[in-house]
């Protein structure tokens, strides 16, 4: 691949196209007025009536921990149900859902109460964990700056998010789904526009099943992917 990739410039086009801006972001984490569980029903009960944006920070916003470098689980109820219910059956169930296959968090809620609701019906009593160790529920506010930095071609691209932080990648692949109305990656969008110069690339990326992934992962896939379609 090319050596210099982006560069400083405001407003760059290259025909009818216009640059794509690389944004970072970070996240303002706080607790929510949400009761905290500390049991199985308990757990039920919070998160039938949690604010689907907690719920989307404990499935999605998780992989900007660093102590998600390399998670046995996903997602927190997950982690929660494992280390704190000891309840390894329900952990692993949880631990399936992708959240990203669902059409909103609503949905994803539904399933989440049904597969506890399940669990619930299995068992002859209702673990519970220490009170130290109660389920905390969480939102965040996502706070997106611009970096000053663009790409000007999809042949640009591999190096470009190859030398992206993970929180600038994530924004771009993980968030921009629940941000933009056609729920994809802000790369497909920006590659629409290049019409057939982009168009495998968003065909291979919409086959990426990036959830299960870590941010450096997903960087490695993107990078390998780009360099395959298009080469060095």
């Amino acid at each position: 691949m090319a050596t210099r990739t982006v560069k400083e410039i405001n407003n760059s086009k290259q025909g009818n196209v216009t640059a794509f801006q690389i944004k970072d972001c970070a996240l303002i984490v706080r607790i929510s007025d949400q009761l905290p569980a500390i049991n199985l029903r308990e757990l039920r009960e919070r998160i039938s009536s949690c604010s689907p944006d907690s719920i989307y920070h404990h499935f999605c916003e998780t992989v900007l921990r660093p102590s998600f470098d390399d998670p046995e689980f996903h997602n927190d109820f997950a982690i929660w149900a494992r280390r704190g219910l000891h309840d390894h059956v329900l952990a692993e169930r949880l631990e399936m859902l992708d959240p990203y296959s669902f059409p909103n968090m609503e949905e994803l809620r539904k399933e989440i109460l049904d597969i506890l609701a399940d669990r619930l019906s299995e068992i002859y009593y209702i673990p519970w964990a220490l009170h130290e160790n109660a389920f905390h529920f969480h939102t965040a506010t996502t706070v997106v700056f611009d970096t000053n930095m663009v790409i000007e071609s999809p042949e640009l691209l591999g190096q470009a998010i190859a030398d992206m932080t993970t929180s600038s990648l994530y924004y771009h692949f993980w968030e921009a789904r629940r941000r933009t109305p056609e729920r994809r990656d802000d790369f497909s969008l920006w590659l629409e526009e290049w019409n057939d110069r982009g168009e495998k690339l968003i065909k291979a990326f919409s086959s990426i099943d990036f959830y299960f992934m870590n941010l450096r992962e997903l960087q490695t896939k993107l990078c390998t992917t780009i360099e395959n379609i298009l080469g060095k």
